[in-house]
């Protein structure tokens, strides 16, 4: 029997986080994507911290354009927000998504912005 897409998303989470933690230094940025917003944290894993968090719903960020554009917008504000915190290099978790669309936007973005994954 198949996966459904959000089975197949969790399978593919898990594995990622298997290999993938955050520390001080170098946080965890995850992405989470809905239908209609996107949402973006670095964390720390070994402190069980959220340093910085970002997300479409914020009132910083111009909802005007396509989900694409916004998610860059996104990945702007948490490179400025981690810039402020004091980190430059990130790794990033893709949540189980595809690094496509949306997700490649708020990457792009952060990159943008001044973050090295």
């Amino acid at each position: 029997m198949a996966f459904s897409k959000t089975n197949r998303r969790l399978k593919i989470r898990k594995r990622i986080r298997k290999n993938l933690t955050g520390t001080a230094n170098k946080p965890r940025l995850a992405v989470f994507r809905s239908n209609k917003e996107i949402y973006a944290q670095l964390i720390n894993d070994v402190e069980g911290v959220t340093i910085a968090a970002a997300s479409s719903r914020d009132k910083e960020i111009d909802n005007a354009g396509s989900k694409s554009e916004v998610a860059a917008k996104v990945g702007k504000v948490i490179a400025e927000k981690a810039k402020a915190a004091g980190v430059e290099t990130v790794s990033f978790d893709r949540g189980g998504y595809l690094y496509h669309g949306r997700v490649k936007s708020l990457a792009d973005g952060a990159r943008e912005g001044g973050l090295k994954f």
